[in-house]
This record gives structure tokens, sequence and C-alpha cells, in this order.
């Protein structure tokens, strides 16, 4: 029974594109947290594969990447049964409350949007409209959960200003209809740099494989990148300014092993970049062991994965559905009589 003190626990919404390979920097900055939050939190999750196609896809290679993204967030300890995990796609609420919101979006907004322009210059031979309004289906995606919190990059932090006032103007021409979200940030960031120009974000894009490790690499892959990680001429292992690389490199270290900067300090005292770039690349294969290994369980066993993201969709549709209802009815849409 609750008590006057129980209080509701807040809903946290996120979701990761489908669109390949998830590199170290995606599990450590982002898939950790949202493994570590389904406890204090009521957790959603999707894998938002109808953003995915704002760029070309084959067609093959996108299903296969969308079973592979799903198997692989449920081997790092995404719990289906606490959190609803489903695919975007098969929701059919987020495209319809997508295309309301559209109208409720100026078309100014949306062109102020950085990454539009960014993926406009990127993909020049296909800008498309969805590439355009491609913020108005994470606005959708968000608000149909009347989700408070939602984990966001500095490159989405745009995109959530942009729900947030969207939400705020519908709620202000109707009634209170959405929970105006707010951004999470996690207690133990973890932002992940390239291994060979720890000035830039590791990912996956990069156009030099040695700057990313993806989660499903070969221990002997792995250890090879962090062997030829970009450092410094000091040869002491310390956190400070100006050491971009290893101060990279410390923090990979310290998320997998739990140790403090002043742990590895006292640690590597004395010892060469070799033998902590070792180090470092010896703790991340064995941190990834036990995922690699469910991945290749969960990636055979087909039925489990459909079982658990049939299971996922059926659960994201009866929430968001409420909310969907209460804004057709609010814009005046008739009814539906089935």
């Amino acid at each position: 029974m609750e008590t006057a003190n129980t209080e509701r626990k807040k809903v946290i919404f996120s979701a990761i594109q489908p669109s390949g390979t998830i590199t170290l920097g995606n599990y450590l900055g982002a898939l950790k947290n949202w493994i570590s939050l389904q406890d204090e939190y009521n957790c959603i999750y999707a894998l938002a594969d109808l953003h995915t196609i704002t760029v070309r896809q084959d067609p093959a290679k996108f299903r296969h990447n969308t079973l592979e993204a799903y198997a692989l967030l449920l081997a790092c300890g995404l719990d289906p049964e606490k959190s609803p995990f489903f695919i975007q796609s098969q929701v059919c609420t987020h495209a319809q409350l997508a295309w309301i919101l559209n109208c409720y979006t100026q078309f100014g907004e949306l062109q102020r949007m950085t990454q539009f322009k960014d993926k406009a210059a990127k993909h020049a031979d296909n800008v498309n409209a969805g590439l355009f309004t491609y913020p108005s289906l994470m606005a959708a995606d968000i608000l149909l959960y009347q989700a408070d919190l939602v984990p966001v990059g500095a490159d989405q932090k745009q995109h959530l200003e942009l729900a947030r006032n969207i939400a705020e103007r519908f709620n202000g021409i109707y009634s209170p209809t959405f929970t105006v979200p707010d951004g999470y940030i996690p207690k133990k960031g973890a932002r992940i740099m390239s291994l060979q120009d720890p000035s830039k974000k590791m990912s996956k894009s990069d156009e030099n494989v040695n700057g990313y490790v993806a989660v499903l690499d070969k221990p002997e892959v792995i250890l090879r990148k962090f062997k030829r990680a970009v450092t410094d001429s000091d040869a002491c292992v310390r956190y400070a300014e100006g050491k971009d690389g290893i101060n990279n490199l410390m923090g990979i270290y310290s998320v997998v092993t739990g140790l403090s900067y002043e742990q590895i300090e006292k640690d590597f005292e004395g010892k060469g970049y070799g033998d902590f770039k070792a180090a470092v690349g010896e703790a991340v294969v064995e941190h990834l062991r036990p995922i690699q290994e469910r991945y290749a369980d969960y990636i055979k066993n087909k039925d489990y994965l459909e079982k658990c993201y049939t299971e996922g969709a059926q659960k994201a549709l009866a929430i968001s559905s409420r909310t969907l209802n209460k804004v057709m009815k609010k814009v005046g849409f008739v009814s539906k009589a089935f």
C-alpha cells in the first residue's frame, strides 16, 4: 500500500538508432546508464529505426542492424520485463503524433536545427523532408510517454529544447496535455573520445577504424586499437589539461574498472604509456566479454528476440495510445468507432 510520502517514479524515455556499429563510446556514454536507470525510474527504451531512414538504407542490412542492435542492448543488461523496449516502426502512434506535431512546429524552428544543417551538407544528394522534420518525430517519441526526463548528449540538447517548446505551445493552445520534459545528466557521465583524435567524440563514422572500438570487436582487435591510441610526450599517467589522449584513456579505464583517477595515477606511477594502454585494452576486453557472450546467444535465438520486441511494442502502444487519443480529441478529430 502506498503511503502519502510515496513518490511516483519519474519516467525516462531514450532511444538509439540501429544504424550499424555500436561503439564503446555509445555503450559507456549512454547504454551503460540505461541499465543503471532501470531500478530508479520507469524507463521506456526504443530503437529509433524511423529516424534511421532519413539516410538511404540497404533493406537487408538495415533489418540485420536492427536485430543486432536489439540483441546487443539485451546483452548489455537491458531488462524488457522492467522497461518496455521496442522497435519504433512497430508502434504506429509515433508516426501519427509526429504528423500532428509537425502542424504545431514552426518552419523557422526546424530551419535553425544545427543537425539538419550538418546532415544536409553531408548528404547533399538526399536532403529529404524527413531530414527536416526529424525533430518533430523526436518530440513525438518523447511526449507520447509523458517523459519527465530524457538523457541527452550535447548534440541533442537543441532537439530536446524544441520538444519542450512544442509541448508548451500545445498545452497553451488547448490545455495541459503533455509533460514538459527535462534533460537528464547522468551522475557519472562518460564522454568517450576518438583513440586517434581525442579532440573528437568516438564515432563509427571515423574514417580511421583505429579511432573507435566496437562493442563486438574481437579481443585482439580491441587490444591492437588501444596499443595504437594517441597519447603525448609526457610519458606520465596523470589527468591534466592538454593531455587529451591520456585523459580519455583514464576516463575509459575508470568507468570499466570503477577506479578513481587518483587510484589510477597511483597504480601507474613510474610506468610508461605502453603498460597503461595495454592495461586499458585488457580491462575493456574483460568488461565486454560477458556482453559479447550473451549477444552470441541472443542473436541465434530469433524466437526469443521476436517475443521480446513484440511484447515491447504492445506495451509501448498501450501507453502511447492514451496520449495520442487525448491529443486527437483536443485537436478535434472525430473519435474512432472501433
